[in-house]
This record gives C-alpha cells, sequence and structure tokens, in this order.
C-alpha cells in the first residue's frame, strides 16, 4: 500500500513541529518588547524608540 491508502483506511497523519533552536539564556531585543503596555499613539512610540536604542547600546557594552 501506498502512504494515500494508509492515511484513508485509519492509519491517519501527524503533524509536528520544527523544534526551534533555543538561545542559552539570551534574549534578543524587539522594538514591540517596549510599547507594551502603552496606548499605540505616535508619542509611546516615539518613547518606545528611545527605549530601544537604549537597550541596545547597554547589550553591546556588555559584550
Amino acid at each position: 500500500m501506498n502512504d494515500i491508502e494508509k492515511i484513508m483506511t485509519g492509519g491517519g497523519m501527524v503533524f509536528k513541529k520544527k523544534a526551534k533552536e533555543e538561545n542559552t539564556g539570551e534574549k534578543k531585543i524587539k522594538f514591540s518588547d517596549f510599547l507594551r503596555g502603552t496606548h499605540g499613539s505616535d508619542s509611546a512610540k516615539w518613547k518606545a524608540g528611545f527605549k530601544y536604542k537604549k537597550a541596545l547600546r547597554n547589550t553591546k557594552k556588555k559584550k
């Protein structure tokens, strides 16, 4: 029997997610992390931009 017949006769088919590689303790900084809890206005995005740039500077200092 081929694969299609196996699936149709009751064998079924299982779909699995691919395993992601886990970073070893390092979290990648995303801009969206700084917009959490804000109301989405332009001024909130502007302030989040400054926080994001500051976080990037701090990660460069640690390396």
